[in-house]
C-alpha cells in the first residue's frame, strides 16, 4: 500500500506517522489546508512541518496554497455546519493529488483530534476516494492525541491554539473571555 497522508499540522502528525509506519506503511505527507488563517498561523504551522519532516525523513508535498477568499466564499452562507466544507476542501485535492501520482489509498491527521468530527471526516474521506477510485483509510488515531501533543512540546514544535479557521480562532477566544456576539 502506497499512502498519501494529508497533514493538517506538525503536533497532529507525530502519532499518525509512526501507527502507520507500525502499520507496515511508509506514508508521503502532504500539505493542503487552505482554511488557516491569518496568514501568519498558515505559513508557520508549514514551516513547522517542513521542520518536523525532515527530522522523521517523511516526504512532504506542498499542496495547495494559503485560501482566505476561497476558503471563506465555501462556509459563510453556513458557518454552523463549515467543517464537512472545510473537511471537503482538504481531502479534496489530497485525493485528486494521490490518483494523479501513483497513491493508492489516503488518511488524514484530522482523525487524531478528539476535537474533530470523527464521523463527518470518515464520511467525506470515503466519498472522495470513490470518487478518485482509491482507498481511505480510515484510522482512528485519537487515543494517541495526547501523547502526540506531549511529544510535540517536548521537541519545541510550534503549537497552534486553535483549528484553523478564523471562525474556529473567535470561538476560542469567545469562549476563554465570555464575548457575546
Amino acid at each position: 500500500m502506497n499512502p498519501l497522508l494529508h497533514i493538517c499540522c506538525a503536533p497532529c502528525s507525530i502519532t499518525c506517522i509512526d501507527q502507520m509506519r507500525s502499520d507496515g506503511l511508509s506514508p508521503t505527507g502532504f500539505w493542503c489546508n487552505p482554511n488557516i488563517h491569518p496568514y501568519t498561523e498558515y505559513r508557520q504551522r508549514k514551516t513547522t512541518l517542513e521542520e518536523y519532516a525532515k527530522t522523521v525523513e517523511l516526504p512532504l508535498i506542498i499542496g495547495g496554497v494559503y485560501g482566505l477568499r476561497p476558503f471563506t466564499r465555501a462556509v459563510i452562507g453556513d458557518l454552523d455546519h463549515r467543517c464537512g466544507k472545510c473537511y471537503q476542501m482538504r481531502l479534496e485535492p489530497t485525493a485528486q493529488y494521490a490518483a494523479e501520482h501513483g497513491f493508492d489509498s489516503f488518511t488524514t491527521t484530522l482523525l487524531v483530534s478528539p476535537y474533530q468530527n470523527h464521523e463527518l471526516l470518515l464520511e467525506v474521506g470515503q466519498a472522495v476516494a470513490e470518487r478518485y477510485g482509491l482507498q481511505f483509510l480510515p484510522y482512528d488515531f485519537r487515543p494517541r492525541f495526547r501523547e502526540g501533543q506531549d511529544r510535540a512540546r517536548a521537541l519545541g514544535l510550534y503549537m497552534q491554539k486553535y483549528c484553523g479557521c478564523i471562525f474556529s480562532e473567535e470561538e476560542r477566544y469567545r469562549k476563554k473571555s465570555k464575548i457575546v456576539p
